[in-house]
């Protein structure tokens, strides 16, 4: 479990390169999963290609034949709070307002976190597997990025997702979690406000970049 108050670091990995990296304050470790803060202004690292264009900027046939590099960008969106269920393959993220209010929430098709602590640095590593459920507050739910998700897996020697039925399936899953309105879909935490003191990240610890854990 890590320490309430701690900071961990949120990294994605694409073929065990780092695709993005966000640090976030942990609010709850227990029993239902562990509950992370990404404050606005914090630091981030998004994998780009060498000419600077993301992934989402090209096919998918070109972006596997590009060169990469990491930029240190800023989180310019609101606080978001990032929900990872034990022993599941997905996260919820409640997304907010520019007022800093509860808009949405938003299921994050992963594979189960995995964690690493290397003493002056933490955190935890996840595939993202692209699709994507958008939730509205009155549990109306949507696929996202199905457009996304097809294009990929038409590439199977590119992309890092190997499993489309159980990704689907994970999805549908949560569904019934949804139009249930059972936890964490029912009203937990859309309320949570962070303390003003907490300091926003600025800098990535020493071993940010560590290689990446992989599933024995």
């Amino acid at each position: 479990m890590f320490e309430t108050g701690r900071t961990v670091l949120y990294r994605n990995i694409d073929e065990n390169r780092l695709a993005c990296l966000r640090p976030g304050r942990v609010i709850s470790d227990d029993e239902r999963g562990l509950l992370i803060w990404v404050a606005r202004g914090s630091i981030t690292a998004v994998q780009m290609a060498a000419d600077g264009r993301g992934i989402r900027d090209m096919p998918f046939t070109e972006w596997v034949g590009q060169s990469y590099r990491i930029d240190l960008l800023t989180w310019q969106g609101p606080g978001l709070l990032k929900f990872f269920p034990a022993e599941a393959d997905h996260s919820v993220w409640f997304f907010r307002d520019d007022q800093e209010r509860f808009a949405n929430w938003y299921v994050n098709l992963e594979e189960r976190a995995l964690r690493w602590d290397d003493g002056a640095a933490a955190g935890i590593d996840t595939v993202d597997q692209d699709l994507d459920i958008v939730v509205e507050p009155d549990r109306t739910w949507w696929w996202k990025d199905e457009d996304e998700f097809t294009e990929r897996l038409a590439l199977p020697g590119h992309y890092w997702v190997r499993d489309e039925a159980a990704v689907r399936a994970e999805g549908l899953r949560v569904v019934k979690l949804i139009e249930a309105g059972e936890f964490p879909f029912d009203g937990t935490w859309t309320d949570f406000q962070p303390d003003p003191s907490w300091p926003v990240p600025r800098e990535l610890p020493p071993g940010w970049d560590r290689p990446a854990v992989v599933r024995a």
